[in-house]
């Protein structure tokens, strides 16, 4: 499998940790001005965010994609671990996005839109020119695939 972009750890950093900082700050401040038991707010925005900086370069270390020459396999998660396979006959469109941060860091999202309502073809965290070399190889097979149905 091909693994995504070790930036995505920063790009997920960035949306996540702020506002459990936050979070951990105002109750760090209520619980001086006011009451102690404010700190068990305090000790919870610790206690997560602790484990959001452990989760999520565990998260991004899980996530890879690859091309095979009938279907994209996407992977994650270990847990709970899903294994997607989308033949390239079922694509109907690919997205590519880009936030904020990802746009920063040099990154797009991939999204693969089928017949299948429940689909979550999606690979986070690709390099700006892999995203748009994979969009237009995923592109070309989907339309040569589709026109033998």
């Amino acid at each position: 499998m091909n693994p995504v972009s070790p930036k995505l750890i920063t790009a997920r950093y960035l949306g996540r940790l702020p506002w459990i900082v936050v979070a951990l700050v105002v109750f760090a401040v209520l619980g001086v001005v006011f009451s102690a038991w404010f700190h068990l707010g305090t000790a919870a925005a610790l206690a997560l965010l602790l484990w959001q900086m452990w989760l999520i370069p565990a998260q991004v270390k899980l996530l890879g994609w690859q091309e095979t020459e009938d279907e994209l396999l996407i992977t994650k998660g270990r847990l709970w671990h899903t294994f997607t396979v989308v033949p390239y006959g079922r694509i109907q469109y690919v997205d590519v996005t880009a936030g904020p941060f990802e746009r920063w860091l040099g990154m797009k999202t991939l999204q693969l839109h089928t017949a299948s309502a429940t689909s979550d073809a999606v690979v986070q965290g690709l390099p700006a020119e892999t995203a748009d070399a994979l969009r237009g190889r995923l592109a070309a097979r989907a339309r040569e695939r589709m026109s033998g149905l």
